[in-house]
């Protein structure tokens, strides 16, 4: 990054010059204390509820730092005025940009902790979050109506669109994912007829009444004693739709537009085994000839599944019409192969490459072989094959940068622009497969430098975080839940049917142990299960990804793109609901797979100096300095207008996304800091504009309804073929 390094704490620089700093001396001294130092971090009070945690997930995924204060810690500490703020080289300094509390009084009523962060918040003009709160008149509301949500779509108002959660289309539907289980409780609320002198309260979102007769707000902002907080009178967990469409406005709203870490909707799609053929499905005998999952010598193969050229050119309209590139990951064998057979002739690989511009390609080795150790496929489930002594055989690293190599030159003999720094292997295999072959095959890291592969993908499923395989990151992809053994509906619900349902049903019973499943209540209908139950669940499941600020890739089959092609059918529906949810200014990001390991590296390197300590920034007036380690990269969400100041140059910050500019930072040549200056210091606020009380704590514990503390991100379908 051309960081300057001074030995101090590891850090970068320990002394951070911020841009147009007023005048030393009597001047300078009045200045200083009529515009204070607001550091950028977040408090963060914790009661245990699912709310306040999901805002720290929030945090915690967008790279956003913040001081957790336990409630139930006896040793916490207390809060007050020397805890929330201090004085630094004579300007008085907020600790915090933003509190987050469980509610509008945690701490109980009339307590000298409450009083001291009413004052903090009325002097510095901190904003402040209650996570879940009870409608009533000391947030300014009256409750209406409480109930469950399950089911209703809220609204975003006009007050809402025209700030903080302008991102959003307008509908915010409440899940209900299981009628047995009360996933969302909340209170519909309307403002007090008569609010306190000089208070207000701006409903954010809101729904429709039960009875018809008028809406209720749900979030909204109350402005009283010269303060601001953000009600929220639902629960919800960090998994929930609605709470994660919220989640980026919370906390814009808290921060004013103005903090370090960053948030995004990231969907990419990689298309396995392309230009090679998939097996198929075997209803009668419940595994897929061809393939592991069958006994040996007791079956022929069916009929392999395999697209074609009117496949291919059906697949380049969609993609232009959906606004999605897909990434190809293919294997030049397969084309050579089908030619053998052929004549000579492969119209698929002729149309696909015809249209190379319209896609992304990724080395997918040349004959999608195992590469792990050497399958003994004797047996099922299969084993890794060893030798006199019982050691473990290994495909070796002649075989592993052939596979690599061979597919590289098959590539450029056709013309196809390929990056060689991308590779995904057969099944992932070189990787760890639990439970068979618990480490990565030694000749694998070495493969991987004599070809020189800088990003390897890997199945999030069983490895969901980044790692280093020799010079490689592994980049993890998401497995849909759409099999790459099925051309046809009625292939995909029959194997999803023996998958997930009971003996009983006639299904494996697999499910009835399984401790990460649960089996179907009746098996689908071979006719509509596909569109009316496994649609649904995919999309949603992904959709779930996309809105978690979670760029790894999603990945189905080339035979997903043939004869049905259903794989279109749930990729269309989690388009449309994005599209339907989003205003244009969010539109979801689409990485290559090495931007997103990029992405992924940065993060966790940001992430690591977050939770150590390393990183401080702060903000005075229009200008904001960032310190960080050497060699990592900042991550921030500033207004539009901003500018990033190398030197006496200034070039601009990031990139537009929801209204704001975010993104990753680094100090010029010679620079050990980071230096921001805003359009104005009052351009974040006028964008996210807020009205700004005294409370008393609830007289109960609030309620919290069955299945809201905890949800499963994954149902039936978690369970991937290849």
């Amino acid at each position: 990054m051309g960081r300057s390094s001074l030995p101090v704490a590891g850090l970068a620089a320990a002394v951070l010059l911020a841009v147009g700093l007023p005048a030393a001396g009597a001047q300078g001294a009045r200045a200083a204390e009529a515009v204070p130092r607001v550091d950028l971090r977040v408090l963060v009070v914790d009661d245990g509820g699912p709310a306040v945690e999901a805002i720290r997930a929030e945090l915690d995924t967008a790279g956003t730092p913040y001081t957790r204060v336990d409630l139930g810690d006896r040793g916490r500490p207390r809060i007050d005025d020397a805890f929330l703020s201090d004085t630094v080289d004579g300007r008085p300094r907020a600790k915090y940009q933003g509190v987050v509390l469980p509610n509008d009084s945690p701490f109980g009523d009339g307590s000298a902790e409450m009083a001291a962060v009413a004052g903090y918040e009325k002097r510095f003009g901190i904003r402040q979050v209650d996570a879940y709160t009870y409608a009533r008149p000391a947030v300014g509301l009256t409750t209406v109506h409480a109930g469950s949500l399950d089911g209703r779509t809220a609204q975003v108002t006009a007050e809402g669109a025209a700030g903080p959660f302008a991102y959003l289309r307008k509908n915010v539907p409440f899940e209900n994912n299981d009628t047995g289980v009360s996933e969302s409780y909340g209170y519909l609320a309307a403002p007090l007829d008569r609010q306190p002198d000089g208070a207000t309260y701006t409903s954010y979102l809101d729904a429709p009444v039960p009875d018809g007769s008028r809406r209720g707000s749900l979030v909204g902002q109350y402005t009283h004693d010269g303060r601001s907080e953000l009600v929220v009178t639902f629960v919800y967990n960090q998994y929930q739709g609605q709470f994660r469409l919220l989640s980026r406005g919370i906390v814009e709203w808290l921060t004013q537009g103005v903090h370090l870490g960053a948030s995004r909707n990231y969907f990419a799609v990689h298309v396995d085994d392309v230009f090679g053929s998939d097996d198929r499905w075997d209803s009668q005998l419940n595994c897929t000839p061809g393939d592991v999952d069958c006994p040996p010598g007791t079956h022929p193969e069916n009929d392999p599944i395999r697209m074609t050229a009117a496949d291919a050119q059906y697949a380049r309209q969609w993609s232009r019409d959906h606004g999605l590139t897909l990434d190809l990951a293919f294997n030049g064998g397969g084309s050579e192969g089908y030619k053998e057979a052929h004549a000579g002739s492969d119209p698929l690989a002729r149309q696909l490459v015809a249209d190379q511009s319209a896609y992304r390609w990724i080395d997918h080795t040349y004959n999608h072989p195992f590469l792990g150790c050497v399958q003994n496929t004797s047996v099922v489930p299969w084993k890794c094959a060893t030798d006199l002594l019982g050691r473990t055989r290994w495909t070796s690293r002649a075989t592993i940068t052939a596979q690599i190599d061979d597919n590289r030159g098959w590539a450029a003999r056709q013309g196809l622009a390929v990056d060689k720094d991308e590779l995904v292997t057969g099944e992932h295999s070189g990787l760890k497969t639990a439970p068979q072959q618990p480490e990565d095959n030694p000749e694998l890291a070495p493969a991987l430098t004599q070809t020189q592969v800088a990003w390897l993908a890997s199945d999030s499923s069983r490895e969901r975080e980044q790692r280093q395989v020799g010079p490689a990151l592994t980049v993890p992809r998401y497995p849909m839940n759409i099999f790459y053994n099925a051309g046809k509906a009625t292939e995909q619900v029959d194997e999803y049917n023996w998958l997930y349902t009971r003996k009983t049903d006639g299904g494996s019973g697999v499910c009835e142990g399984s401790a990460t499943t649960t089996c179907l209540p009746a098996p689908l209908s071979t006719s509509t299960g596909y569109t009316d139950y496994i649609v649904p669940l995919e999309s949603r499941i992904a959709l779930g990804h996309v809105l978690a600020n979670d760029p790894r890739p999603h990945f189905i089959h080339q035979s997903n793109l043939a004869e049905e092609r259903i794989g279109y059918q749930a990729l269309e529906k989690i388009l449309a609901d994005y599209r339907g949810l989003f205003a244009d200014s969010t539109p979801p990001v689409n990485l290559r797979m090495r931007d997103i390991g990029t992405e992924l590296r940065k993060r966790a390197a940001w992430a690591a100096a977050v939770r150590e300590g390393k990183v401080s920034a702060h903000r005075i007036g229009a200008d904001i300095s960032v310190t960080a380690p050497a060699g990592v990269d900042v991550s921030a969400t500033l207004p539009t207008g901003t500018v990033q100041v190398q030197g006496t140059g200034r070039i601009p910050f990031g990139t537009a996304y929801a209204r704001l500019r975010s993104g990753w930072a680094t100090p010029a040549t010679g620079e050990g800091s980071l230096a921001f200056a805003l359009a104005d210091s009052t351009s974040a606020a006028r964008v996210l504009s807020g009205k700004a009380t005294r409370v008393q704590a609830p007289a109960a514990a609030l309620p919290v309804p069955r299945g809201v503390t905890t949800r499963v991100p994954y149902g039936p379908g978690d369970r991937v073929r290849r």
